[in-house]
């Protein structure tokens, strides 16, 4: 049987990564921001962390002891090994994004913290609009030049199919201004996040469409001082791994009060 062509190109995925610019991983530095901050509000001291970094020298300095290893799709971490797991702004990459977590699931101890960061659907929408838009009207066609992302709906159920108890799924939105999307797209290439899917024309695109799309851009989402927006949208999943101490939820039906007396107020039946 014919097996499905994987989403990514990893291939081309490492090499965009190695040509990435340090000096350009604002995203990947505001993840791991992001990240640090959770795991401080948590009420619980962990003693071993394992993190999975597309760019493990962004962590330098600041994980400690903890293990940190690169983008794979086999991850190097023994069962049970960790009490935190840091999935850093990789995910959205993965061509088994459930096989991801369900390795750091494997990896973590009873009642241990899982953190992923990942790019949501939200990301360049503005950028996938403008291209889609100039080639249509240039060459009646489309070509996948973006990656799709998925919405945090999608990715908050693949906690669950990961058998992580306790899921949450949340946003964090970032607008960057830039002068031009030709400076986007430069950006997007030194960051590392360029197009690496499997169906990408392997072919440039026409000068005419980008030309057409950095003016549909310039018009539909300007700036301010005569500068374009870009959306990027960070999802922040959050599970643990189960624990007989953890809290669960009761039973239907189960309940000893009702809501009612809580909030002091009448109940009113409706009508059948």
């Amino acid at each position: 049987m014919t097996q499905p062509t994987p989403l990514t190109d990893l291939q081309a995925l490492t090499h965009n990564r190695a040509r990435a610019d340090a000096s350009a991983l604002f995203l990947q530095e505001a993840a791991r921001d992001e990240i640090e901050d959770r795991v401080a509000m948590v009420n619980k001291s962990f003693s071993s962390a394992g993190i999975v970094a597309a760019f493990p020298e962004v962590w330098q300095g600041r994980s400690g002891a903890a293990q940190v290893v690169g983008e794979a799709e086999t991850l190097p971490f023994s069962q049970g090994e960790h009490d935190l797991l840091i999935h850093s702004l990789g995910l959205h990459w993965a061509n088994d994004p459930v096989g991801q977590l369900i390795q750091c699931r494997r990896a973590l101890r009873p009642d241990g913290l899982l953190l992923a960061v990942a790019l949501g659907g939200q990301t360049l929408h503005e950028l996938r609009a403008c291209l889609a838009e100039a080639e249509i009207a240039e060459t009646g066609g489309l070509s996948p030049r973006v990656a799709p992302m998925a919405e945090v709906r999608d990715l908050g159920a693949l906690l669950q199919r990961a058998g992580l108890a306790l899921p949450v799924a949340d946003t964090v939105p970032l607008r960057v201004q830039y002068q031009s999307m030709w400076h986007l797209m430069r950006d997007l290439r030194a960051m590392g996040e360029n197009n690496a899917l499997s169906a990408r024309s392997r072919i440039p695109p026409r000068p005419r469409i980008l030309k057409r799309a950095a003016d549909i851009y310039a018009t539909t989402f300007p700036g301010d001082d005569d500068g374009i927006i870009a959306s990027f949208e960070l999802i922040v999943l959050t599970g643990w791994a189960p624990d007989d101490t953890q809290q669960k939820p009761l039973r239907p039906g189960s309940a000893q009060a009702r809501l009612a007396d809580a909030l002091r107020t009448d109940e009113t039946s409706l009508p059948d």
